[in-house]
């Protein structure tokens, strides 16, 4: 068991309080992230984690608040550490709240290491590309927007769409493709409803996931601090999970939303300068310190793989949060507000969607030696279907030609029976490749430009 050196500086009297943050005239040593203990004038003891540090002035961030502070009587204690998690494998099955208490009624968790929350950098030397190819069991994501071991991968979303069926369903259904291998789930519910978090919960028990699960459980009526250490808190224990047990790990954060809202309520309450729309100017590199620690090192067996989950403000995908999360990460799951009134599910559209790491992860000996080409094929097809129904609504259905009616009913087969299937039913990619090659079957033989004569001849006939 790795022991902790506690060094207590200091108590100094509290300058300044202003809602939950707490100015204090600055001491030698004090650093960033710095967790300390704070007495208030009713001795009730409340903890706190510093997160200005200046030349005169720290400023310390109250978990759970204060409503009234006594500046006279009310002391801080600096605690000479940074926020650490207690980690040990006792730590699947269980479920924790934003700061790292258990919830679930079982007991604390009986440390082998403890692990700053922020992390540690990893040389980008030691750092493996992703490449191995993670069946998710949906079509739309397999056979079009590819998720490969090692990626972060978000799932853009919005007010009321199936995101959270959609991360149950990637939880219950992903594996490594061609191996005996299944993912540690570790999720983190960034300020959620109570009935969002008890449904995903729910979900995880009734899959019997959730032995091989970790959540950190972040509520809308939680101290807003903890938005911002819930994230973190996952990270760290996925990040144990793979480097010291050579496990997979797939982290659901859910929503980032929420973290970045109570990034720029911290902000403004420390009186910063806002940036587009009043969030911080540093959200960027705040974002891109968790979403880099996705990835596969060298000499290490195991990977993290992150689906961040965030909803777009009014359904707008240039709003800076999913704008920053998408030149920070590997693509982009996004869902559509039309294909969910047309009751398609999943309703990923496949035109805003982005996966980059996906020809890294497809292929002969990944997923099947035509991929390419089906997922190339497949997406002109559907993209001229859908050009020729806005020509349709124009002139008609009846102007169009006989070829011009097949692509629109190609477009309709490609949501209703390509894109569309059961929230528990699991497609092996093999299958999602088939119903494409089915597609393929009613358009002319000489449109098929995109695939080669020899994939034609191999799969053409047998899904005639």
């Amino acid at each position: 068991m790795e022991a902790r050196q506690l060094f207590i500086r200091e108590t100094k009297a509290i300058s300044t309080a202003r809602r939950s943050l707490l100015m204090i005239e600055s001491i030698p040593g004090i650093r960033f992230n710095e967790i300390v203990d704070v007495r208030l004038g009713t001795g009730e003891m409340r903890s706190g984690q510093v997160i200005e540090v200046g030349k005169n002035m720290t400023v310390v961030q109250v978990y759970g608040g204060v409503s009234e502070v006594d500046l006279l009587d009310s002391r801080v204690r600096y605690k000479g550490e940074t926020l650490k998690i207690p980690l040990s494998p006792d730590i699947l099955g269980r479920i924790f709240d934003g700061s790292g208490a258990p919830i679930d009624g079982g007991p604390k968790i009986v440390a082998e290491k403890y692990i700053d929350i922020n992390g540690a950098p990893v040389n980008p030397a030691s750092r493996q590309p992703p490449s191995e190819f993670i069946e998710t069991g949906i079509s739309a994501i397999d056979g079009l927007n590819v998720l490969v071991r090692g990626q972060k991968l978000p799932i853009f979303s919005g007010a009321g769409l199936p995101h959270n069926k959609i991360a149950s369903q990637i939880v219950r259904q992903a594996a490594l493709k061609g191996k005996d291998e299944t993912f540690a789930i570790v999720f983190g519910a960034i300020g959620v409803s109570y009935d969002d978090a008890a449904a995903f919960i729910a979900n995880l028990e009734e899959s019997g996931a959730l032995s091989r699960s970790v959540g950190f459980v972040n509520t809308a009526a939680s101290p807003v601090i903890e938005r911002l250490s819930t994230p973190r808190l996952a990270l760290s224990a996925a990040e144990y999970l793979a480097w010291e047990h050579d496990m997979h790990v797939l982290v659901i954060l859910s929503d980032i939303t929420n973290y970045c809202d109570a990034l720029r309520e911290l902000a403004a309450m420390r009186g910063e300068i806002p940036s587009r729309r009043g969030y911080p100017g540093y959200m960027y590199t705040d974002l891109a310190s968790m979403y880099e620690r996705a990835g596969r090192i060298s000499g290490r067996n195991g990977s993290v793989t992150i689906m961040p989950i965030l909803t777009m403000p009014d359904d707008d995908i240039t709003h800076p949060i999913p704008d920053l999360t998408g030149y920070i990460t590997e693509g982009q799951i996004v869902l559509s507000r039309s294909l969910e009134r047309k009751r398609v599910y999943p309703p990923i559209d496949v035109f805003l969607s982005l996966s980059r790491m996906m020809r890294e992860g497809i292929g002969e000996g990944k997923t099947r030696e035509d991929h390419n080409n089906v997922f190339m094929q497949s997406y002109a097809a559907y993209a001229e279907g859908n050009y020729l129904r806005e020509i349709s609504t124009v002139v008609g259905a009846e102007a169009l030609s006989a070829r011009d009616k097949i692509y629109l009913e190609a477009a309709d087969r490609v949501e209703q029976e390509y894109i569309s299937q059961g929230e528990f039913e699991r497609r092996p990619v093999e299958e999602t490749l088939d119903l494409a090659w089915k597609i393929f079957a009613m358009l002319p033989e000489e449109d098929l430009k995109l695939i080669s004569q020899e994939f034609i001849n191999k799969y053409l006939s047998k899904n005639v």
